[in-house]
């Protein structure tokens, strides 16, 4: 089968260099602060004593090749490199040693506001981005009406930006990104900060961009269902080393099998949004496995989160139960159904989380959940999307869920069961 690769990468290393500053330093500067009195040779004391310097390797060794057309997804836990991939792609950072080669203009989405300026409108903005892809303003304008309606911000079009509240900020981002036509497209897990309607928006958009017009696209997340529904090839990165690469299907099979656990702690696949908030630890079910074994007619499923605020905050939980790798079968969301009881304000400090969820009736197979705190239709806090398995052994038919019609409604289930919240032990 002919190849025409539209990026190359050569061998590509990412070295950082960490100094620490070595002890006494600091006390020194306070001594002289304190004194209010310039002791030069105390000064020079401190200069004589070099911090330490230690040599981080976030990427080594890479090579891959990705094909005109294709969409490939990047996967790994946090801290593997995907980002540091993407900002090397995208020409925001310089790589230690190797090459990369790209084959057409690249527009990249890696974190809120990327691209923007803060001072400029929607409007100006776009006009800037297309600008900075190499477009005329012809071919601007003639797709500046579908951004604005995809983006749904018709009304602070003409708003500087620096006052678009987070979600506003990346529908326009993407839409940007998304419809000035660049032959490749970069996407980092920003969209997590979009509501889930918009987040299917978005992937039915990249789908259309790459099978309807060819172009590439590389993504990244920790939502394996979107990756297997979107991508066709993908990069495992472990460590900052490409573990496996090839078809989508058995990159997922091997970032499934490499998660670890440690006392309970089913963290590695947390994301932080809002750093008002840290998740300590997360358990399901009282087991320490990333696969929760679920016999026939068990119907209850128990879910405890340990997690610190810097502030006051209200706080709700959404859970969703998917099949492996696929699409939304039945959620819990109690602040969607009682806000005055589902979502619950919580003090500044160390609190835990607790959720029964009641199941539907499931057939034999294993399914993932996904998790996030939220204020519903105000704010994410966190997301922990794959955050485990649920193997179930139920009966020997097809993987799916057993709907009652009366509850099917738009295509998944509502879960019943119960949230609350107390304050946390303490930590020895």
């Amino acid at each position: 089968m002919p190849t025409d690769p539209i990026i190359t990468v050569e061998n590509l290393g990412k070295r950082y260099t960490l100094r620490h500053q070595v002890a006494g330093g600091l006390l020194r500067e306070k001594l002289t602060s304190a004194l209010h009195a310039p002791v030069r040779w105390l000064q020079r004391t401190a200069a004589a004593r070099p911090a330490t310097r230690e040599e981080f390797w976030a990427l080594r060794e890479i090579n891959f090749s990705i094909n005109r057309g294709e969409v490939t997804g990047i996967i790994g836990r946090n801290g593997a490199g995907k980002s540091t991939l993407l900002k090397i792609l995208s020409r925001i950072t310089e790589p230690t040693t190797g090459r990369v080669t790209l084959r057409g203009r690249v527009a990249s989405l890696l974190e809120v506001g990327t691209g923007f300026h803060p001072e400029l409108t929607g409007r100006e903005n776009i006009f800037l981005n297309g600008a900075i892809l190499g477009m005329t303003r012809t071919e601007i304008r003639r797709k500046f009406d579908e951004i604005v309606a995809f983006a749904e911000v018709e009304r602070f079009i003409d708003m500087p930006v620096k006052y678009y509240s987070s979600g506003m900020y990346v529908r326009l981002a993407f839409a940007v990104a998304a419809h000035l036509e660049p032959e490749i497209l970069i996407i980092d897990e920003v969209l997590a900060v979009g509501d889930l309607q918009f987040q299917q928006k978005c992937l039915g958009k990249m789908k259309e961009v790459a099978s309807g017009e060819g172009r590439t696209v590389l993504f990244v997340s920790h939502n394996t269902a979107a990756i297997a529904q979107l991508c066709t090839t993908g990069i495992f990165l472990e460590q900052g080393r490409i573990k496996h690469a090839g078809g989508i299907a058995d990159c997922l099979m091997h970032y499934a099998a490499s998660m670890r656990v440690e006392s309970g702690r089913l963290i590695d696949m947390v994301k932080i949004i809002d750093d008002r908030v840290n998740v300590e630890a997360i358990r399901v079910q009282g087991t320490d496995a990333r696969v929760v074994h679920l016999a026939s007619g068990t119907d209850r499923l128990k879910i405890e989160i340990e997690l610190r605020l810097r502030e006051p905050l209200p706080l709700s939980l959404e859970i969703h139960l998917r099949e492996q790798f696929g699409g939304c079968l039945a959620f819990f969301s109690p602040g969607h159904i009682d806000p005055a009881k589902g979502v619950i304000p919580l003090a500044a400090g160390r609190h835990r989380l607790s959720a029964e969820l009641h199941l539907p009736p499931l057939h034999r197979g294993r399914y993932t959940l996904d998790l996030a705190l939220t204020r519903p239709g105000i704010a994410f806090y966190a997301q922990a999307l794959g955050l485990c398995a649920l193997q179930h052994e139920g009966t020997a038919t097809p993987t799916g869920v057993v709907f009652d019609q009366s509850a099917q409604g738009a295509g998944f289930l509502l879960l019943q069961g119960s949230f609350s919240a107390q304050p946390a032990l303490p930590t020895a």
